[in-house]
């Protein structure tokens, strides 16, 4: 697992630093684990996969993809919904894109910050 968290950190092009503000250790643990000279915790392990949207499978085994397909099953949900404007969500989505636009930088931050709670808690739902 320690040379494909060094591939994950490496494809990420973050730092030893910054791959493990991410996941809450210090860039000594990160070097540690892809050295082999530390194991990776259940906290870690599951850290890594939320934070990163990695796929848990390649990461315990390496078979199957590096990331999950959410993200891109989302996209392509996004861009359906977008090129059909009979779609009643049509407008209403371009309508937030709009308003979204003509808001401030702090107003961006707190929608921002709104949606990935939101985000988070609709997972978290899901999962129960």
């Amino acid at each position: 697992m320690n040379e494909r968290i060094r591939e994950l950190r490496k494809h990420l092009n973050l730092t030893l630093e910054e791959f493990g503000k991410k996941v809450g250790v210090t860039k000594a643990a990160i070097g540690r684990i892809e050295k082999g000279e530390r194991s990776v915790t259940d906290q870690m392990f599951l850290s890594i996969c939320r934070e990163f949207n990695v796929n848990e499978e390649w990461l315990r085994t390496g078979e199957g993809e590096m990331f999950t397909l959410q993200e891109d099953e989302e996209a392509a949900y996004v861009s359906e919904l977008l090129e059909d404007t009979e779609n009643p969500l049509y407008d209403l989505i371009k309508a937030i894109m709009k308003t979204y636009t003509q808001t401030g930088e702090k107003e961006k931050a707190i929608i921002k910050a709104f949606a990935k709670d939101l985000h988070k808690n609709l997972k978290e739902e899901s999962q129960d």
